[in-house]
């Protein structure tokens, strides 16, 4: 026998030895794991059960297509199934809408009424700072929304400086209030129920004015500005989100930040940015 024929016959014998001392190890080892780790499976596969409040709504807006057309009655009938498909299919939307929310810039606190909370000289330049960043990133807006109160105001005609082809529409279901009791309570704000009451209400019927899928009529994405206050825009976040809503006081918004909420054609929402404030400098950062 040569030298590399012994050699091989070696390497082969050695190799049954080492399969059969292998396979008895793991077999040892796969009889002596639990039950337990033989089933552990990975918390996004089936063994993950989300808890109640995070399921997501799909007919949050009550525009879910299968919400728009008539139960189907006859289930086992083919021409009714494909008659309700095309009913579904038929209210189904294409589009995106876009919501950008921009905060007013800072404004007088010491003013007594509402005319009197004007803009700052510094909110001032930050509505423009914003209204600047709104036109650079050229988007195809739609519209400018504003709440009645003074500062929004200001804050969305300097804007529209920036961009002078968008109309100004006026909504005092945007002005700012009380939305809901905040989660956990804060000692140095404290309104009253009834303020909660008429507030909440109000803000709620913003949201549902603004926050919903598009129209199978819309053929293209929609880009709208809403030039608001910090207590709404933190609302519609957590209802757009379908996080508690009492949670909205743990968000903290600067002046004249941006924040971008995308909803989509199937119901999911999309939050793209929340204050940002990216675009301003270091002194005109203000909360």
């Amino acid at each position: 026998m040569g030298v590399w024929s012994r050699f091989m016959s070696k390497k082969l014998v050695s190799g049954s030895v080492i399969g059969v001392v292998g396979g008895a190890s793991g077999y040892w080892f796969l009889s002596k794991t639990s039950p337990e780790r033989q089933t552990v499976e990975n918390s996004f596969t089936t063994n993950y059960e989300p808890s109640p409040c995070a399921r997501w709504e799909w007919n949050w807006d009550h525009r879910d297509p299968k919400s728009l057309v008539k139960p189907l009655k006859k289930v086992d009938d083919p021409e009714s199934q494909n008659d309700y498909n095309k009913a579904v299919e038929m209210k189904k939307g294409r589009a995106i809408r876009h919501l950008i929310l921009v905060r007013h810039g800072q404004y007088n606190l010491d003013g007594m009424t509402d005319s009197q909370r004007t803009l700052t000289e510094l909110g001032r330049k930050q509505a423009a700072l914003s209204g600047e960043r709104l036109k650079h990133l050229a988007l195809p807006y739609d519209e400018i929304v504003r709440s009645t109160m003074t500062r929004a105001q200001e804050t969305a005609e300097i804007i529209g400086k920036s961009l002078m082809h968008l109309k100004l529409v006026n909504c005092p279901l945007l002005e700012e209030g009380s939305p809901i009791p905040p989660e956990p309570p804060v000692g140095h704000w404290r309104p009253e129920a009834s303020q909660f009451f008429q507030d909440g209400a109000r803000i709620e019927s913003a949201f549902r004015k603004y926050f919903y899928r598009a129209d199978p009529s819309q053929k293209s994405d929609s880009y709208t500005i809403i030039v608001c206050h910090a207590n709404v825009i933190r609302y519609f976040v957590c209802r757009a989100l379908q996080y508690p809503a009492e949670g909205w006081l743990r968000i903290s918004l600067g002046h004249a930040s941006l924040t971008w909420v995308s909803i989509y054609p199937d119901g999911r929402v999309s939050l793209r940015t929340l204050g940002d404030c990216g675009h301003m400098p270091k002194d005109c950062l203000t909360r």
